[in-house]
């Protein structure tokens, strides 16, 4: 980049920065990722280290027979537990360069025999419409298993193999876009990690202000949606018109994997504050007709990719129901994530102009409707991959839901501000209409109530946003 070009760029952010003091700004040069060093085959084979690299190539064929060891055939399952367990007390005192080569051994060191997959492969192929099709077929998938897996098998029967390998995959996850050589390991894990925490495997807990302080804490700690402020807040959020339900896997029976705060009430919430006011008075759960999910959060980083949140509402609203029979309505008060974001790229800047002093406004006021009117496109148009644009609108609708309303100022926090200029959205779970909703979403329709229609019929059009769906009220 030339120096004037450089300097004009930086005079372009300087501005963008003074009429935007909460907006991200891009670096003045762009991050390209590390170009990798050497393979860790060419590593093996040295005898002295290069800049960059954490062990030389002595201590890296020394962990290499190390991780060898954990799965050789002559040793017990005991024994490679054993020898797993000391990799893991020497990866934990390992700096984040030796932490890399671990990784990248993992990665690029046990993989699949390709000679034996190509032979299993022929025998699949001429087998194809003969009796032994099927068998062929088995022994060509066992072939593609690689001892990666049977590794990760070995840590995983650890007494604290379980947490190791998700705080692990946790670690790793920073890397991944800078060296594409670990995506095998994150995809074996993925793979495995989706098998060990199946919903068969989890179990349902409430938790309440009676459970242990230490897993009220983590619930404060994981908090992803509504930051607590203060233990009281967390007092007010486990009241008896309250509830928290997190599903807990046996081996990690004190750390919740996701947890769902609902409030009882008796109308479907449009904001968040009473909600969250302390001195609200409590409600008669016996009375309450309304169940809604204000809060949902995934607490474990290193289980990205492994989805457990819409089993979880699944039974949460069967253990609610059960509970208290009064209860006839299911929905989310919902944030709305990649609004502002997808605004900045589709709405016009004289009009992104004067949404910056709205949060002032009545929703009946001219800018507050055309804001309106936008949110609803957005959240009834689908990507190119036929999707829901906003992630949490994903998750809901993927799960049978569909858009019920928008609320003006449902977050009047800061936060929610940055967002969605303080806008949030209902999503109705009708039960009785659960799979004629993901139907019609994957038939390229977004499920969305008559009101929310309207406010997309008044908003301006918005290229290549695929078609709703207005489903009937209820």
């Amino acid at each position: 980049m030339k120096a004037s070009e450089w300097l004009q760029r930086s005079v372009a952010l300087f501005r963008a920065r003074a009429d935007a003091p909460e907006a991200p700004v891009a670096p003045l040069l762009p991050e390209a990722p590390e170009p990798p060093g050497r393979s860790t085959d060419d590593r093996l084979q040295a005898g002295l280290r290069r800049a960059g690299e954490a062990l030389s190539p002595r201590e890296l064929r020394q962990l290499l027979a190390d991780l060898q060891g954990v799965i050789d055939t002559r040793v017990s399952e005991v024994e490679g537990g054993r020898r797993a367990g000391r990799l893991m007390q020497w990866y934990r005192s390992a700096d984040e360069g030796a932490r890399l080569d671990f990784w990248l051994l993992m990665s690029e060191q046990f993989v699949a025999d390709p000679g034996k997959v190509r032979q299993a492969q022929d025998r699949f192929a001429a087998a194809v419409g003969t009796p032994e099709q099927a068998a062929a077929e088995v022994i060509f998938r066992r072939s593609t298993v690689s001892p990666r897996r049977r590794v990760l098998q070995r840590f995983s029967a650890h007494p604290d193999g379980i947490r190791f390998l998700v705080d692990l995959r946790a670690q790793m996850q920073p890397q991944l876009k800078r060296d594409k050589r670990l995506l095998a390991l994150d995809v074996e894990m993925e793979y495995m990690f989706s098998t060990w925490f199946d919903i068969g495997f989890l179990e349902l807990r409430r938790i309440s202000w009676d459970s242990p302080a230490s897993l009220i804490e983590k619930l404060i700690r994981y908090e992803a949606v509504h930051d607590v402020r203060s233990w009281e807040d967390m007092k007010n959020r486990l009241a008896p018109d309250r509830r928290c339900y997190g599903f807990f896997h046996p081996r990690l029976p004190q750390e919740p994997l996701i947890f769902v705060e609902v409030a009882l009430v008796n109308s479907i919430s449009e904001s968040i504050t009473p909600l969250l006011d302390e001195l609200a008075e409590e409600l008669d759960v016996s009375r309450a007709s309304h169940a809604i999910f204000y809060s949902i959060s995934n607490t474990q980083v290193g289980l990205r990719g492994v989805s457990f949140g819409d089993s979880l509402i699944k039974r949460v609203v069967e253990s609610l129901r059960q509970e208290f029979p009064r209860l006839k309505t299911f929905a989310t008060l919902s944030p709305i994530p990649g609004l502002r974001h997808w605004l900045s790229r589709h709405a016009p800047p004289e009009t992104l102009q004067e949404w910056e002093s709205v949060g002032s406004l009545p929703a009946t006021a001219a800018r507050a409707r055309a804001l309106l009117g936008w949110t609803a496109r957005y959240l009834g148009g689908l990507s190119d991959a036929g999707q829901p644009l906003d992630p949490v609108a994903r998750f809901h609708l993927g799960n049978g839901a569909r858009v019920e309303r928008l609320n003006w100022a449902g977050d009047p926090s800061p936060k929610g501000f940055r967002q969605s200029y303080g806008i949030m959205v209902n999503y109705l779970y009708d039960l009785r209409r659960l799979d004629r909703h993901r139907a019609e979403l994957a038939r390229g329709h977004v499920p969305v109530s008559a009101a929310v229609a309207g406010l997309i019929k008044a908003a301006p059009a918005v290229p290549q946003l695929s078609p709703t769906t207005t489903t009937k009220e209820t």
